[in-house]
């Protein structure tokens, strides 16, 4: 007989059924065996989580090690500048004093055909300046007509006796003379080369006596040369002089040393005449013109210093420094360009100078080397150089410079002054 109690609803039924378990049933042995409560399954406890913190141990031993990997220790400087008005003279020598100083020249030949009106006879020499040295430690006399010979034989003579001073072989003693072809004609027209002294050969001086031509040999002509109406030829030569000029400038510019300056006034420019030639073209002839520039050029920085001190209330001691331009700066010359064995020269000059001081990195680190970066900004206000200077110092917490000044990086503001 069933009582009320053993009804049970089939939601309840439900709750009370076991979980099936397929590891858990009863034993063979006991088939009727009553039922038991369900097993439950003891609540799991969480996982600590590893992998995430060895990731954020790894990111920041990361980025310190990259914080003192890229580690810096760095002044940015500016150099101080200074402009004043020049009016000084000075006195250039190539043996000694501050400001030495070397002669450089160009040359260049323009032609310009023009029409012909008719030929004449003609038979001249050619000619030119040579420049004889010395290495001799006793002065070499060299009389009328010695003969001067290239490496093709050409001979050209000298028609005054002159007297070479001695001088060493790092520093000749040195002289220049006109020499004049010894046949006329055009063959004798050569370009700047090397001479030697025919009467010396078999003796000592042959190698210690010699000469080179800064310019060209011209006026050699012979036999029958074409002739054009002098007021065209006039014309010509102008023409030829305007587009030399620039040229001979570029010229130049492309023969100054590196370090030297070459000053506006310190140049000279000087045209010759060659002997017209026929054209190829019928009817026409060659009108020739030379130009030859010589200038004197300076060290920069020798210059710049000779300038600085000359500058009364600069208070310049002798700090290195460069002339930041010399386009303002005008230079006259007292007796004229020097010729190529003078030895000393006045000149002065006049104008408005800007003077850069010259920074030494290896100098700069060495002054902040292990101090902190107050006592480094004051350390670099007693150097005159220094116009501005910008400490980076990293990590953010370094407040030192390293002890050894080679790890000191020091970067010197190159712009237009």
């Amino acid at each position: 007989m069933r009582t009320l109690d053993d009804i049970i609803p089939p939601s309840r039924r439900r709750e009370m059924e076991p979980i099936s378990n397929p590891t858990i049933s009863n034993p063979p042995s006991a088939p009727n065996a009553p039922n038991r409560p369900p097993l439950l399954r003891p609540p799991e406890r969480p996982r600590f989580p590893m992998t995430t913190v060895l990731v954020v141990v790894l990111v920041i031993a990361l980025s310190v090690g990259a914080l003192f990997y890229f580690s810096t220790a760095k002044i940015e400087v500016t150099p101080n500048t200074v402009s004043a008005a020049v009016q000084s003279s000075f006195t250039a020598s190539q043996s000694a004093g501050t400001i030495p100083f070397e002669i450089i020249t160009a040359q260049k030949i323009a032609t310009q055909s023009v029409a012909g009106t008719g030929t004449k006879t003609v038979n001249s020499f050619a000619s030119g300046t040579l420049t004889i040295y010395n290495t001799q430690s006793k002065a070499q006399k060299l009389v009328t007509n010695t003969r001067f010979a290239t490496a093709a034989g050409l001979i050209f003579r000298i028609h005054t006796s002159v007297t070479i001073p001695g001088g060493t072989s790092a520093k000749p003693g040195s002289i220049t003379a006109t020499v004049y072809a010894a046949q006329a004609g055009e063959a004798y027209n050569i370009a700047p080369t090397s001479f030697t002294v025919p009467g010396l050969a078999g003796t000592p001086q042959a190698n210690e006596v010699y000469a080179r031509s800064q310019s060209s040999m011209i006026g050699g002509a012979s036999g029958t040369i074409p002739v054009v109406d002098a007021t065209a030829e006039a014309k010509a030569k102008s023409s030829l002089m305007a587009a030399l000029a620039p040229e001979l400038n570029s010229s130049i510019q492309s023969q100054i040393p590196a370090g030297y300056l070459l000053l506006p006034g310190s140049a000279t420019t000087t045209y010759q005449e060659l002997t017209p030639t026929a054209s190829k073209t019928t009817g026409m002839v060659d009108i020739k013109e030379q130009g030859t520039i010589t200038a004197v050029v300076f060290p920069n920085t020798a210059l710049a210093k000779a300038v600085a001190a000359s500058i009364s209330g600069l208070g310049y001691q002798g700090e290195p420094l460069t002339l930041a331009s010399s386009s303002s700066l005008v230079l006259s010359l007292i007796d004229g360009i020097p010729s190529p064995q003078t030895t000393t020269f006045s000149f002065s000059l006049s104008g408005t100078v800007s003077l850069v001081y010259t920074v030494d990195p290896s100098r700069i680190a060495a002054a902040v080397s292990g101090k902190t970066r107050s006592a480094a900004e004051v350390a670099l206000t007693n150097y005159p150089e220094v116009k501005r200077a910008i400490i980076i110092l990293r990590p953010f917490w370094r407040q030192s410079f390293p002890q050894d000044p080679s790890s000191i990086s020091v970067v010197v503001d190159s712009g237009t002054y």
